[in-house]
């Protein structure tokens, strides 16, 4: 059977693999894509997405209380129509499908909608038999939640299920503390449930900055959030219609209406055909590549959650650019640092980091400062909240270089972009210090910290 021709074969129609073939196409490689799948992969479909559009209602919910104590006349616990919400958030992700269709129609980029296996180091097989012939194999097929291994683990969901429900259950259980748990743990309190975070560990985001940690565990206290540090977790079994958590170190009533895993992502890279086209994974079978995206045989490149390095949809896309760039743009050096990339925890409020924690900073350089702002924001002091909000700065060396910043707070997911700006740019606490406040804002506090 003869092979179609192209430059680029691109497996995965996500973040990485749609921002590969946009980009290689524009540098005038001929693409083709397989994907079975809906359009724009975990982000755009149990992902960022709608992650951010059920955070944006439950943001809502929470104002609505502080509306009602600044004199507005509203419910503070007004009722939610859950499938008018859903149906909302669907139709915001359909638009998004469209677009990336007309603009894969506009570049010519091939959509293919089967799975695709590596049949050698230029050769890919489609599930109908066809084969297509590619001068470089790009792998950007995601990853995907998984499951304990546990007597009755197979009651309980994992993050794409939540995006699967229909309406509010009463009372959930989440197993986790990573930020999956605590966005999934804030949103179904905000919107009415009764949460239990049953986390293994003793403290949430355990690679993120203990003090500020520290600090969003008690604000999800005074949100409602039952929070049990060392939970073992050993089944679950019906009970009355509902889920039975056999626990160590749990709450003692432990029935719930759903039960969700936030247990980890494991990369998609069974059934593609990579040991045979001598393609090395890891222990954890992620893709293996250097730092220009190179796996163990020249022509196939992996980008994004399948590498299992900085698994962030921004982090995907920038690192399939600048591959492209690399390989069909002209520019031989193009490369993903993956040094201080930001990200955004959206609990309520959002916890945003970029760069090195405390710990780490320490564990780095022999001397390191850092400074501290906490406070309430202008709406929770008016409405009487009780979230705190704490902002801190890492800084290292005599000069004082910022190299860690962690807001958690209002606005925090908007107010990071820039200062990690800055924080790439190698500034200081002196330049920092030197930049005139925007008052009266929260965000002024990142300049006056002391």
């Amino acid at each position: 059977m003869s092979a179609a021709s192209y430059d680029v074969v691109v497996l995965g129609g996500g973040s990485g693999g749609l921002a590969a073939s946009f980009r290689a196409a524009g540098h005038g490689g001929r693409v083709a894509m397989l994907e079975p799948a809906p359009l724009g992969g975990t982000c755009v479909n149990v992902g960022c997405v709608p992650k951010k559009a059920m955070w944006l209602a439950a943001d809502l919910a929470d104002r609505f209380a502080l509306a009602a104590q600044l004199g507005f006349d509203v419910p503070a616990t007004p009722a939610l129509d859950w499938e008018t919400l859903v149906a909302r958030r669907q139709r915001y992700i359909a638009n998004i499908h469209a677009s990336y269709q007309r603009r894969l129609d506009e570049t010519g980029v091939v959509r293919i909608g089967q799975r695709g296996r590596l049949v050698d180091a230029h050769t890919v097989e489609c599930e109908d038999g066809s084969l297509l012939h590619a001068r470089h194999i790009v792998i950007a097929t995601g990853a995907h939640p998984v499951k304990p291994s546990m007597p009755g683990a197979e009651l309980g969901g994992v993050s794409d299920d939540f995006f699967a429900l229909h309406a509010r259950p009463d009372r959930v259980a989440i197993i986790g503390g990573g930020y999956i748990a605590v966005e999934l743990a804030g949103v179904l309190r905000a919107l009415g449930s009764e949460v239990a975070l049953l986390v293994r560990g003793q403290r949430l985001l355990g690679h993120f900055d203990a003090e500020l940690s520290d600090q969003l565990a008690e604000n999800l206290r005074l949100q409602g959030v039952g929070l049990h540090f060392g939970c073992q977790i050993e089944a679950l079994q019906r009970q009355q219609g509902r889920i039975h958590a056999t626990l160590k170190n749990g709450p003692e009533h432990a029935l719930f209406d759903t039960v969700l895993f936030a247990t980890g992502r494991a990369p998609n890279t069974q059934g593609l055909g990579l040991e045979q086209a001598g393609v090395v994974l890891d222990d954890k079978g992620a893709i293996v590549v250097d730092a220009f995206q190179n796996t163990s045989v020249p022509s196939v490149l992996a980008v994004g959650d399948v590498t299992g390095k900085v698994t962030l949809t921004p982090v995907a896309i920038a690192a399939a650019r600048r591959l492209m760039d690399r390989l069909y743009g002209g520019q031989p050096q193009a490369r993903l640092d993956y040094e201080n990339v930001p990200s955004v925890v959206f609990a309520h409020p959002p916890f945003g980091t970029v760069g090195l924690s405390e710990e780490e900073a320490r564990r780095r350089f022999d001397k390191v400062t850092t400074y501290h702002s906490r406070f309430r924001p202008m709406l929770q002091s008016l409405g009487d909240g009780e979230v705190r909000t704490v902002f801190k700065m890492v800084c290292a060396g005599e000069d004082e270089k910022v190299v860690g910043i962690h807001l958690l707070g209002e606005g925090a997911d908007e107010i990071l972009q820039g200062f990690a700006v800055a924080l790439k740019a190698g500034v200081t606490r002196r330049q920092m210090e030197d930049t005139v406040a925007i008052h009266p804002t929260s965000a002024e506090e990142v300049v006056l910290m002391r």
